[in-house]
C-alpha cells in the first residue's frame, strides 16, 4: 500500500517539474543575445554646391572613388551638360563604404533634377542618368502688406509680410506703369496680393504668376487682373479691362533706390561746383543694378560719352528719346541701331564719368526739349482697352480674380490661402 502512494506521488513530483520547466508556447528555450548593431552599408551627403565646383571637383571631394569619377560624369553628360552646374543648387550623394556611388541628384531648377542611379532590378553598381521632373504642387494665396515708415520699401514691406523678393519684383512689373517704385511709396499706401505659389515636397520653391492685385498709392487705389485675350497673350488689365502696360515705364530701375537729385534749371554740380542746369533725375543705387528701357524703340548711342560716361541713348516714337547715363556696363546687344523691347536691359548702375557716387542719371528729350521725368511720366494716356468681344469673359475672370484678394482690414501682412 505505501508502495503504491509513493509511486502515485513520485509520478505527480515528475509531471508538476516537467511543467514548470517546460518554456511558454512559441518562446525559444535558447539563450538570449544581446541585439548586434551593423554598420551601415552606405553614407549620405546633401549639401549645395559650392562656387566655383564642377561635377568631377564635387563627386571627388565627397569621398567618390577617384576611378570611377570619369565614368559617372560621362554618364551625366548622356543627359546634362555639367558645365551647366551652379553654386548654391541642392545635392544629394548616397555613396558606399568603399567609395562608389549608390545614387546622386542635383537640381538643375525648380522644375528638373539631375538623377544618377542603377535602374530597379539592375545591380547597384550598373548606374543611369536621367533628367527627372519635380513632383509640384501649387496653390493660389492671398496676402498684404503696407508702406510704413520703419519699412519704407516694397521689399522692406513685403519682407515683413513673410514674402521673398521675387515677388516684390513682380508686383512693381505689374504697376510700373502707374508707380514709381524709387520715389512714389508714402507710409499709409498699402497692397494685396493674389499670387500662384509652387510646393516641392521640401516645402516652397517659388512663385507663379500674379493673379490679381490691388495697389492703394497716394490716395488712389489701383487694380490688377491676369487676363488672357483669346488668341493673344497674358496681360495685366484694369477692373475696366484697360491694359495697364503704358507706353513708358515710370522708371528704369526696378525699385529699391531714392531719388537723390531732381530734375533742375539751376544746381550746384557736385564735382566741378559750379550752377547748371540738370537736365534729368538722379537715382541713387547700387553699382551693378539693373538698368532697363522703359520704352520700346532704337539704340542712337551707346558708349563712353565724357562728364556722362557710359551712356545709352534711346530713341522711342511720338518724339521722346530717353538716356541713361553713368552706367558701369552697358548689356550685351546694346549698340548703336538695336532694336529693344519695353523692360529690357540695356546697362547696370555705375560711378562712371563725372560722378561722385553710384547713381543713374535718367533723362527725357520730347520733340529736342529735355523735359522732367517725374512729372512726364504721369501725363502719358492709359492702355489700350480690350475688344468688346473679350469684355464679357473678362468680367467673369475679373470678379473671380478679386475675390481672392484679402479684404482691406486683413491687408497687413495678412495672407491666406484660396
Amino acid at each position: 500500500m505505501s508502495r503504491a502512494w509513493f509511486a502515485v506521488a513520485f509520478c505527480l513530483w515528475l509531471s508538476l517539474t516537467l511543467a514548470c520547466s517546460r518554456a511558454p508556447r512559441g518562446e525559444s528555450r535558447r539563450p538570449k543575445m544581446a541585439d548586434i548593431v551593423l554598420a551601415p552599408e552606405t553614407e549620405v551627403i546633401r549639401g549645395r554646391v559650392p562656387p566655383n565646383a564642377t561635377l568631377d571637383s564635387l563627386l571627388r571631394d565627397t569621398g567618390t572613388r577617384e576611378d570611377l569619377v570619369p565614368g559617372i560624369v560621362a554618364l551625366a553628360r548622356g543627359v546634362f551638360d555639367p558645365r551647366r552646374l551652379r553654386a548654391d543648387r541642392s545635392f544629394e550623394l548616397v555613396r558606399a563604404l568603399d567609395g562608389s556611388v549608390r545614387s546622386f541628384e542635383y537640381e538643375i531648377d525648380t522644375d528638373r533634377f539631375l538623377r544618377i542611379a542603377a535602374p530597379p532590378g539592375r545591380p547597384p553598381t550598373e548606374l543611369a542618368a536621367e533628367v527627372v521632373p519635380y513632383r509640384k504642387e501649387r496653390a493660389i494665396v492671398s496676402l498684404g502688406g503696407a508702406i510704413t515708415r520703419d519699412e519704407p520699401s516694397l521689399f522692406e514691406a513685403m519682407d515683413a509680410a513673410g514674402e521673398k523678393p521675387d515677388l516684390s519684383i513682380a508686383l512693381a512689373e505689374v504697376f510700373g506703369g502707374d508707380i514709381d517704385f524709387n520715389s512714389d511709396l508714402q507710409p499709409g499706401d498699402s497692397f494685396s496680393v493674389a499670387v500662384e505659389k509652387v510646393f516641392r515636397e521640401e516645402g516652397f520653391v517659388g512663385y507663379g504668376p500674379v493673379v490679381a492685385a490691388e495697389f492703394a498709392n497716394e490716395g488712389r487705389v489701383l487694380r490688377a487682373i491676369r487676363f488672357t485675350p483669346p488668341g493673344g497673350r497674358p496681360g495685366y488689365y484694369d477692373e475696366n479691362g484697360r491694359s495697364l502696360r503704358r507706353f513708358f515705364l515710370r522708371s528704369p530701375l526696378k525699385f529699391e533706390p531714392r531719388v537723390s537729385s531732381r530734375f533742375s534749371g539751376r544746381r550746384l554740380h557736385p564735382v566741378l561746383r559750379i550752377v547748371r542746369p540738370h537736365l534729368g533725375v538722379d537715382y541713387r543705387a547700387p553699382i551693378g543694378a539693373p538698368v532697363v528701357s522703359v520704352a520700346g524703340g532704337v539704340v542712337t548711342s551707346a558708349g563712353l560719352s565724357g562728364g556722362s560716361g557710359r551712356m545709352v541713348q534711346i530713341r522711342h516714337p511720338n518724339g521722346y528719346e530717353t538716356y541713361y547715363l553713368h552706367l558701369s556696363g552697358i548689356a550685351a546687344g546694346i549698340r548703336t541701331g538695336a532694336r529693344v523691347e519695353q523692360g529690357q536691359l540695356v546697362g547696370r548702375v555705375g560711378t562712371s564719368g563725372l560722378s561722385t557716387g553710384p547713381h543713374l542719371d535718367y533723362r527725357i528729350r520730347k520733340n529736342g526739349v529735355f523735359v522732367n521725368p517725374l512729372t512726364e511720366h504721369r501725363k502719358f494716356p492709359p492702355g489700350d482697352p480690350l475688344p468688346p468681344s473679350c469684355l464679357e469673359q473678362f468680367r467673369v475672370e475679373r470678379d473671380r480674380a478679386l475675390a481672392r484678394l484679402v479684404p482691406p482690414s486683413e491687408s497687413v501682412g495678412g495672407q491666406s490661402g484660396r
